[in-house]
């Protein structure tokens, strides 16, 4: 097999790294950042597709910033990370910007070590959120990151990927630390974004252990219709709410839609 050219570069948490939201819109395609996508390995290469990360270091310790970069990654990407790292074992089928961490002079997709995958809040969630200007807000649906990362490696991601959203297209961030998990948002605590509260308990379902939203659509799925779905209800829980707010009042809504994650 040939091999793939080498990317191009691109100018420009540890205690809760798991936390996420199901508080994101699922109706519609949502656009997704543009820039380099990390080339995939032969699929007879050792690890190629598990998200393990292969023969790669053990990179345990303090994240050293100068080692270490943020670069968009690939849907496929992502969503294998999630399946193998994260509590919910899945997402969205569509992102708006979709950050990984590598090591840098990283060749395979497979050397990501963790993801930061944004997406629209759901109206009612970004009108709760940001109701002067709703169609601000992007929710960080997942963080994730492989348990070989560095201690701090959550929030240098969390940080990076913050930088490389516009904030005049996004000028209101919000995520959520799910109380199910045990989460109450250290990293965000940390970051120093704004604590809004914690959300109204809402049922939580699992099919073979990945979560199953009950959105579908614009419309959302009766109990009935979980359970015939084959889904197991968990229980009823809340959420603890963060969002960081930042920008100007003047951004646009009418920007350039970005490429499409493949």
């Amino acid at each position: 097999m040939a091999a793939l050219p080498r990317r191009e570069r691109t100018p420009t948490h540890e205690a809760m790294r798991h936390e996420s939201t199901d508080e994101a819109r699922t109706d519609g395609p949502a656009s997704a950042s543009s820039g380099v996508v990390i080339p995939q390995p032969p699929q007879d290469a050792a690890g190629a597709g598990d998200g393990q990360g292969g023969d790669g270091p053990d990179a345990r310790g303090k994240l050293r910033k100068a080692e270490w970069e943020v670069l968009p990654v690939s849907l496929d990407v992502a969503k294998r990370l999630v399946y193998h790292h994260h509590y919910a074992k899945g997402g969205s089928n569509t992102a708006t910007y979709l950050h990984g961490l590598f090591q840098k002079g990283a060749f395979w997709a497979r050397e990501c070590y963790g993801v930061a995958w944004w997406i629209p809040p759901t109206k009612s969630a970004a009108l709760a959120t940001y109701p002067d200007d709703w169609k601000g807000a992007l929710a960080l649906s997942r963080l994730v990151m492989r348990p070989d990362a560095p201690f701090n490696a959550c929030s240098f991601l969390l940080a990076r990927s913050v930088k490389l959203i516009d904030p005049k297209r996004w000028p209101c961030l919000v995520t959520y630390a799910d109380e199910w998990q045990g989460h109450e948002g250290t990293i965000y605590k940390a970051s120093n974004w704004e604590y809004c509260g914690m959300t109204k308990p809402e049922a939580t379902y699992t099919k073979n252990g990945m979560m199953i939203a009950r959105k579908a659509g614009p419309r959302t799925r009766t109990r009935q219709e979980m359970t015939d779905l084959g889904c197991e209800l968990e229980g009823s829980f809340a959420k603890h709410k963060f969002r960081l707010v930042r920008g100007n009042p003047g951004h646009r809504h009418d920007a350039p839609p970005m490429r499409a994650a493949v």
